[in-house]
């Protein structure tokens, strides 16, 4: 009679061992997201601070407009 119920009987569950391939598939993934979130955010820094100096430089050869009004109140 047994027999007939056995599919009634619990299982041995699974031990931990089990889930730590997942589980470091799970961390490896996050930590290469993260990676790559930190280099495209390094990349476009670099790309805006190579922005700024250009634009920084094309202002040093521009004329000081308000410079010309502050020559006479010193």
């Amino acid at each position: 009679m047994l027999q007939n119920f056995h599919y009634l009987i619990p299982q041995q569950l699974p031990t931990a061992d089990i889930f730590a391939p997942y589980q470091l598939a799970s961390e490896f993934r996050r930590e290469r997201e993260y990676r790559q979130q930190v280099q495209d955010y390094s990349q476009w820094y670099y790309e805006v601070a190579q922005q700024h100096q250009a634009e920084l430089e094309a202002m040093r050869g521009d004329i000081n407009i308000f410079g010309w009004f502050l020559r006479g109140k010193r």
